[in-house]
């Protein structure tokens, strides 16, 4: 488990370009350990480009990445998932016709001293995650087909697997796309429950009200720039939501506002 408070990620001035397109322009911004940012933007806003960059498929033009006090060289997705860092997609990467437990353990089997996968283990080891992580239906267990889960359940398995390879930075690619409300509350307990685990999560969305609910700091992305960073307790769902829109509709990407700004709005509506 990670310290709460630890400085897990860090990134400075991070830029990457794609022939003459800025995809990513001078991102800097920190995520702690039990600590959920969130990486807001529309599409086309850089969130990808940077999610590659921190896994290590991708590496950047210039700038600083360090995981966990360690100045980042020759990064690399082994290197990235040796160092913690675990990432669920919005596909899930899921076996659909395997069972909760080897979906868990699947490319990390337990073997017996014999060498052949030790399913009695997997299926414990996958009960005692589960329940941990909050499901409590009886109806689930290690051996159910994950091919007979709903969308929200699917998602709790996938942040189960990364928590249980000690993870020490969890990266969400739209957790709850597609999903119903009951499916996103699963699914958003889910993310609460990795980050009072200690683990630092970095939620990409583009859905705000999802994000709000979870969320500790959320970072605006604009055109491959930062354009602001802001904490739950300094601004209201209303105010990101409005925040969000105006930059979204400023080409330029200025529609960021000053700190002293943000408070004028507050005391004003207040």
């Amino acid at each position: 488990m990670v310290a709460s408070g630890n400085r897990v990620l860090e990134l400075d001035g991070i830029t990457k370009s794609f022939g003459g397109v800025r995809a990513v322009d001078g991102a800097s911004f920190h995520v702690d350990g039990g600590e959920v940012v969130c990486l807001l933007g529309d599409n086309g806003a850089g969130k990808s480009t940077l999610v590659k960059i921190i896994t290590g498929v991708h590496t950047p033009d210039s700038g600083q990445m360090s995981i966990n006090g360690e100045l980042i060289k020759r990064w690399n997705p082994a290197r990235a998932r040796d160092a913690g860092v675990q990432t669920v997609f919005q596909d899930r990467s899921l076996a659909g016709r395997q069972t909760v437990a080897r979906n868990i353990f699947m490319g990390r089997e337990l073997t017996t001293r014999f060498g052949l996968i030790d399913d009695k283990r997997q299926e414990a080891e996958a009960e005692a995650l589960l329940r941990g992580v909050g499901f409590t239906s009886k109806a689930l267990s290690a051996r159910s087909e994950v091919l007979n889960l709903s969308g929200g359940e699917r998602q709790g398995i996938a942040i189960a697997r990364a928590m249980h390879f000690a993870a020490r930075l969890l990266i969400l690619d739209e957790p709850t796309e597609s999903m119903s409300l009951t499916q996103i509350r699963l699914t958003l307990g889910f993310t609460r429950a990795a980050r009072d685990r200690g683990i630092a999560v970095l939620l990409i969305s583009h859905n705000i009200a999802d994000a709000y609910a979870v969320g500790d700091r959320f970072l605006v992305l604009d055109r491959g720039r930062v354009l602001e960073t802001f904490h739950k307790s300094e601004i209201s769902e209303g105010e990101l939501v409005r925040f969000m829109e105006h930059a979204n509709a400023d080409s330029a990407g200025t529609g960021s506002r000053t700190t002293s700004e943000r408070q004028t709005t507050q005391e004003s509506s207040a």
